[in-house]
C-alpha cells in the first residue's frame, strides 16, 4: 500500500455486496483499457510529429505557429 487512499478504497470495497464488487471490477477494467488506448494514441502522435516536422516547419506556415 503506497497511498493512504488505498486503505480507504479497500474498506469501501469490503463493505459492498458481491454484485457491486463485480461492477467495480468492470469499471476498473474499462479505465485500464481506456488508459492503454490513450497510450497508443500518444505514441502514434509522437511518431507522426517527426514525420510531419518538415511539412509543419516552413516559412510559409509560420503565421499559423503564432495562432
Amino acid at each position: 500500500m503506497n497511498y493512504p487512499n488505498e486503505l480507504v478504497i479497500l474498506e469501501k470495497l469490503r463493505s459492498l455486496a458481491p454484485e457491486r464488487i463485480a461492477e467495480v471490477e468492470d469499471f476498473v477494467d474499462f479505465l485500464r483499457a481506456r488508459q492503454g488506448e490513450r497510450a497508443i494514441t500518444h505514441a502514434a502522435t509522437r511518431s507522426a510529429e517527426t514525420a510531419f516536422a518538415k511539412v509543419w516547419d516552413n516559412p510559409d506556415d509560420a503565421a499559423y505557429d503564432r495562432l
